[in-house]
């Protein structure tokens, strides 16, 4: 169907046909298998792209070009949750269509409502790929003029993908269980294995990155005790041996006189950095795993600057907090950790690129430090930990705490807008490595929208992981 002729040879109605179905394809999670083509076919498409609009006056199918040209990096006059910070016009299209929909939602048959209420919950530029399949699979399924073959296609795609992920799971519980944690450590740390898993499927979802999955489940691993280390339990001056010895990447001089936990938390995050060495260097790519250690280590001088000021009560200006917190949020060190899984596609210069901060993925972490610290608020203070974005923008500008929640939403607004941009303009970084910047993203929305996710997986993200490890798909 989509070769059925050549690229260069498309005419309007063909090139219409295929736009179409390469968003059917991306909906359904199936268009990996075909990226070649895509592209391909995309490139041609898009030299014709002022006469299909010209000829073209359904909206649905307006609107299609738009999202399929935007996602794939094509620079097309704008769609609503892809808008930049030039596509003016898209601010009120977003607000007028919102609203409308919300309507619709009450009269629309059910399949389709439930599509609309999804989109209103999280549109699909910023959920994860794997959800947006699972959900318009079964939307799919019910619309009357749907494709047979691209159907069972799609759902024979994912029970495989599901299968893949249950063996992943298995063995990243059983590392997991080995390590044993619970008889380690105190009971501060979050236990969430399960949920790690699925939130790194969000940066890698198809079958050809399984052992870069399980390698990123143990790096989230290692980041979660880590934070939960300096966050919710060492004293100020384990916290600073902790913080030493990773810098020197041996144990410091007091090292030998701290408690057990402190010295198991150190030697943990050492062997998985090991073990790391050992499944990269075998491919000749270890500048991955230095680049990473570089970047992690960035992470833990901001989780000990953090820890000290949550320690005496101290909320700084909204500009010192959010230059330590974009950081301690973790998307840098996430994003090193990400492409150490990639083999050859993440270049010594890619890793260079993260190095030199640039606006994409600043913007990323800015977000992510914001929506942690509104979704994670009232558990914050409930355990005196006042140190928050929140707080400081308070302070700062005496403001309420409503007033301080409507401008950092419109700040991660404009952020969003920032990251479309930014993924468009950017043209000497591999595509890929683009992808996991709005993939970072992603997760960051699906981890945020419902509350602190990590925390209190309870809810949304529960259903998720149920629908996904074990109500498997019935073929």
């Amino acid at each position: 169907m989509l070769m059925s002729s050549s690229p260069a040879e498309l005419g309007h109605g063909s090139a219409k046909r295929k736009v179409l179905l390469i968003y059917l394809m991306t909906s359904l999670g199936v268009a990996y298998h075909f990226e070649n083509e895509i592209e391909k076919t995309l490139a041609h498409a898009f030299e014709k792209i002022d006469d299909m609009i010209a000829n073209e006056h359904d909206l649905y199918t307006i609107s299609i070009f738009f999202w399929v040209f935007r996602t794939y990096g094509y620079n097309m006059s704008a769609a609503a949750h892809l808008r930049t910070t030039r596509d003016y016009i898209m601010d009120e299209a977003l607000s007028f269509t919102m609203e409308h929909m919300e309507s619709l939602a009450g009269r629309a048959r059910p399949h389709l409502s439930r599509l609309i209420q999804n989109a209103l919950g999280l549109s699909q530029h910023w959920n994860m790929e794997i959800l947006v399949a699972m959900e318009f699979i079964s939307f799919y399924e019910q619309e009357e003029d749907h494709d047979e073959t691209l159907f069972k296609f799609s759902k024979l795609n994912f029970k495989l993908l599901q299968l893949i992920y249950v063996k992943e799971l298995k063995m990243v519980t059983k590392w997991y269980k080995e390590l044993d944690f619970a008889s380690k450590l105190p009971p501060y740390y979050r236990d969430r294995i399960v949920e790690l898993h699925f939130f790194v499927i969000s940066m890698y979802f198809e079958p050809q990155f399984s052992s870069a999955r399980i390698m990123l489940t143990k790096f989230y691993t290692v980041e979660t005790i880590t934070d939960d280390t300096f966050d919710r339990y060492a004293s100020i001056s384990e916290a600073e041996s902790l913080a030493n010895s990773l810098e020197r990447w041996a144990p410091d001089k007091d090292m030998d006189t701290q408690p057990d936990y402190l010295k198991f938390v150190f030697k943990f995050i050492l062997d998985a950095f090991k073990d790391f060495e050992r499944e990269v260097g075998s491919e000749g790519i270890s500048y991955s795993v230095k680049g990473t250690i570089e970047e992690f280590k960035r992470l833990v001088k901001s989780n000990l600057d953090l820890a000290k000021w949550v320690q005496i009560a101290h909320v700084p200006s909204f500009e010192d907090y959010m230059e330590v917190g974009e950081v301690e949020i973790t998307m840098y060190a996430t994003m090193a950790g990400t492409l150490m899984g990639m083999g050859y596609i993440a270049t010594k210069e890619t890793y260079e690129w993260l190095k030199s901060r640039p606006k994409l993925i600043q913007s990323l972490s800015i977000n992510g430090r914001l929506m942690n610290d509104m979704a994670g608020f009232e558990d914050d203070m409930s355990r005196g930990y006042v140190t928050t974005g929140v707080n400081c923008y308070m302070k700062q500008f005496g403001v309420t705490k409503s007033e301080a929640f409507k401008k950092l939403h419109q700040m991660r607004v404009d952020n969003d807008k920032i990251v479309n941009e930014e993924l468009l303009k950017i043209k000497d970084v591999p595509k890929r490595v683009l992808k996991e910047a709005i993939n970072c993203a992603r997760m960051t929305h699906v981890a945020y929208g419902y509350g602190e996710g990590l925390t209190h997986p309870e809810g949304k993200i529960k259903e998720y992981i149920i629908a996904l490890y074990i109500d498997l798909i019935r073929l």
